[in-house]
């Protein structure tokens, strides 16, 4: 029996082998890291500080109980999930609002406003640790506002990268919803504000979505930051990692079952919003 006629518009063979290969390779290098650390965190520490083994031949679950005892882990955790959702929930909220006005009004300076809000971007983190720093602990000494060492003054300072781009990603986002939308709204009798939350967000919602997800995981992971800005109580989860290093010796097994749990929140986040984050991130690119 003759085989089907091939496509003139269909890939060669070669081209589709050689995808494959690649793509395996691929899920072989993202994968790897992964199956290293669920091993190594089903491991006796005396298999994990020893030679390397690709198949553990003693398992025990012992780690994941030993790490909330080793280290405050769950203090740690609800620093993190307060720091991380407030600064979440900041950032959406103001950059709603502030991308609404730009998309919507014209104004003087709003040119200006958009690339200063982008130019913020071209500055690494670190240029603004040390300013911070000073400026908490002057208002610190001058007012008694505790923002050094504190939640509050964590949130204030997540909010200083991760607000811009939440502006500047919604102003794309919202240029692209038409503005008949809004004014067919006022013509019903909605005013702006009204307009803003009844018309402009529900069709927003994937942008706002995938706003809220950058600013979450950029919080939640961030180390520099909280490593100055906190101490023994207001540690966050990334600093907190670091207390299972001791001066003795490192419990391998105990950072890499730590660094699993502290990873649900964000990859469960992502996997029940993924729909909506990718949403967002291509159609606020197209106007």
């Amino acid at each position: 029996m003759p085989s089907p006629a091939r496509s003139p518009m269909a890939a060669p063979q070669s081209f589709l082998w050689t995808r494959r290969v690649v793509l395996t390779l691929l899920a072989g290098f993202v994968l790897l890291p992964v199956y290293v650390m669920i091993s190594s965190s089903l491991k006796p520490l005396q298999d994990v500080s020893g030679k390397f083994q690709w198949v553990p031949t003693r398992l025990t679950v012992q780690p994941y109980f030993d790490i909330w005892e080793t280290v405050p882990l769950a203090e740690y955790f609800v620093n993190s999930l307060i720091v991380a959702g407030s600064a979440t929930v900041l950032s959406v909220v103001i950059a709603v609002f502030s991308a609404y006005a730009v998309s919507r009004y014209s104004f003087r300076g709003k040119r200006v406003f958009t690339v200063t809000v982008l130019s913020t971007q071209m500055f690494p983190g670190i240029l603004f640790l040390l300013p911070l720093f000073l400026i908490f602990v002057n208002i610190g000494n001058s007012t008694g506002l505790a923002l050094y060492g504190s939640r509050g003054g964590l949130i204030l300072t997540y909010l200083t990268f991760s607000l811009p781009f939440s502006i500047w990603m919604l102003i794309g986002y919202f240029d692209s919803i038409p503005k008949d939308l809004d004014e067919a709204a006022m013509v019903d009798g909605c005013g702006p504000i009204r307009a803003l939350f009844r018309v402009v967000v529900p069709a927003a919602v994937p942008g706002i979505v995938a706003v809220s997800v950058y600013a979450f995981m950029t919080a939640w992971g961030e180390v520099l930051f909280a490593s100055v800005m906190t101490n023994d109580a207001t540690r966050t989860l990334a600093v907190g990692l670091q207390g299972y290093a001791t001066q003795n010796d490192v419990y391998w097994n105990q950072v890499m079952a730590a660094s699993l749990v502290v990873s649900v929140p964000v990859v469960a986040g992502f996997l029940l919003l993924q729909r909506y984050l990718v949403a967002g991130l291509t159609a606020g690119a197209v106007k």
